[in-house]
């Protein structure tokens, strides 16, 4: 009976432990949209915009705008992860190969892809999770093409929802402050 008090003690205090909080967005990891593991630890140094975007959607155009967000920034420092996701109007049913397909085809991107990720609600990736804990309720993901950037330091800097424009004044602004130096 002792034994079955002092396991239920033990088990007690582990789950009223808080789990240890992330420090930066470089303790988060990602799949390639091709299997591979992606560290977010892999782009320290970096300013990076984190997407979630769907194919099938009213903001899917904005891959255009992240291309060219992409190809205008890259050189001083600016990755671009587009982080697929099926979570809002199930705008992005397809597989990992037809969601690289489609973006390859139709908007010629390059920029780093994920492999398809929940991006809200319990079930969301550990780095949504996050990012909702860092910068409140706000700042969580609503719909496709919501934006995160986080700065060279794995710090998360500033949210965009999706009716932001990769082009828009705010987010360039946003981004060319975020820059390494």
């Amino acid at each position: 009976m002792r034994l079955i008090a002092l396991a239920a003690a033990f088990l007690a205090s582990l789950v009223s432990e808080k789990p240890a909080m992330a420090a930066t967005a470089y303790d988060f990891s990602f799949r390639s949209i091709d299997g591979t593991p992606l560290p977010l630890s892999s782009f320290a140094g970096k300013a990076v915009l984190v997407v979630n975007t769907a194919s099938f959607c009213g903001f899917t155009p904005q891959y255009t705008g992240l291309q060219a967000l992409w190809e205008r920034y890259r050189g001083r420092g600016l990755v671009v992860l587009g982080v697929p996701s099926d979570d809002f109007g199930r705008q992005e049913p397809g597989s990992a190969q037809e969601i690289k397909d489609f973006c390859e085809v139709n908007y010629r991107i390059d920029f780093p892809l994920a492999e398809k990720s929940v991006v809200s609600g319990d079930g969301a990736h550990p780095f949504y999770r996050w990012a909702a804990a860092e910068l409140g309720f706000a700042a969580k993901p609503r719909w496709n093409f919501h934006k995160y950037l986080i700065a060279p330091d794995g710090r998360l800097v500033d949210w965009f929802s999706s009716v932001t424009a990769p082009d828009s004044r705010r987010l360039v602004e946003a981004v060319e402050a975020a820059l390494p130096k």
